[in-house]
């Protein structure tokens, strides 16, 4: 009753029919549809509903024995690629909140109103160019003859040109790129609302500039951590434009497989269930980042 006091019966009824619909429609169905499908073997659309359309765990045996009718004989690209993709995903993480967190503290504590303007002017203005084109430029200043090469040469280092590429470097660096802000505005949303004054405190009773912010800030920004965390994690495990654009030779990335199964080899079901696998890694992930945290799931949406 407050909900509907506090924005009308007209306007409160909208809220809840828009997003009921929105969170049915768009998340619910498509995902109840996806698990449904990871156990439906390949058939043709004829087939679909007959007698051979029955449940079936051969799409996720697949993932894990590959083609092999030995239990032995391990899908060892699928898992090593899924694995990859879980380890890397988690290490840029750290690594993008290592960046981020100075920026966002210095935003929310030390900037002034117009410093505050420049900075976010200066993050927000790059990301005007979509994901592709920001792919493509990547493997463009990192490819042999680039021009990152370009100045490795002209500077007299032994190496180059240096296979960036296939190195995976240009893959990491613009997964890392991609979901800045995605972990800036959280972080920077949580240490804005904090009291400076318990800062000023902090400082004269003479803690160290490490001890201020492992003790004082990171605690009251625990909600803002996870969120970005969470949200940068998802987004990087999941991406599949980048991966395929910038991706070596040798590159392993979890997702680009998931699309072959959809887009080259038409086989949905095997797909979704590859799809829903990673669903779960986000999941366990999510909470796990929870439970690390001491946190709710409601708590990291504020």
């Amino acid at each position: 009753m407050s909900f509907f006091e506090r924005n009308g019966v007209l306007i409160g009824t909208y809220l809840i029919l828009a997003v009921g619909f929105w969170t049915i429609v768009t998340i619910i169905m498509p995902m109840v549809f996806m698990v449904d499908l990871s156990f439906r073997p390949k058939l043709a659309p004829s087939q679909v509903g007959g007698p051979l359309d029955e449940y079936t765990l051969k799409n996720y045996r697949y993932f894990l024995f590959g083609s092999s009718t030995s239990a032995e004989s391990w899908n060892t690209i699928h898992i090593r690629a899924f694995f990859v993709t879980i380890v890397a995903s988690i290490i840029l993480t750290l690594v993008n909140f290592a960046i981020c967190y100075p920026i966002a503290y210095y935003m929310a504590q030390a900037a002034t109103l117009k410093k505050l303007r420049i900075v976010l002017l200066l993050l927000i203005i790059p990301y005007w160019v979509n994901d592709i084109l920001r792919a493509f430029a990547f493997r463009i200043l990192l490819s042999e003859n680039g021009f990152v090469n370009s100045v490795l040469d002209l500077m007299g280092l032994a190496g180059a040109p240096f296979d960036f590429l296939g190195a995976n470097v240009g893959l990491y660096m613009a997964l890392c790129y991609s979901h800045l802000l995605i972990m800036i505005f959280p972080l920077y949303n949580a240490i804005e609302s904090q009291d400076h004054n318990q800062i000023e405190a902090a400082r004269d009773l003479g803690a160290p500039w490490w001890h201020i912010h492992l003790f004082v800030v990171m605690p009251h920004a625990k909600p803002g951590i996870a969120s970005g965390m969470t949200l940068c994690f998802m987004l990087t495990a999941g991406a599949v434009a980048t991966p395929m654009v910038l991706g070596g030779p040798r590159s392993l990335w979890f997702t680009p497989i998931v699309y072959d199964r959809f887009y080259q080899l038409f086989d949905w079901p095997q797909g979704a269930a590859y799809a829903f696998i990673l669903l779960l890694a986000c999941i366990v992930f999510v909470l796990t980042v929870l439970k690390i945290s001491g946190l709710k799931l409601g708590e990291i949406t504020r």
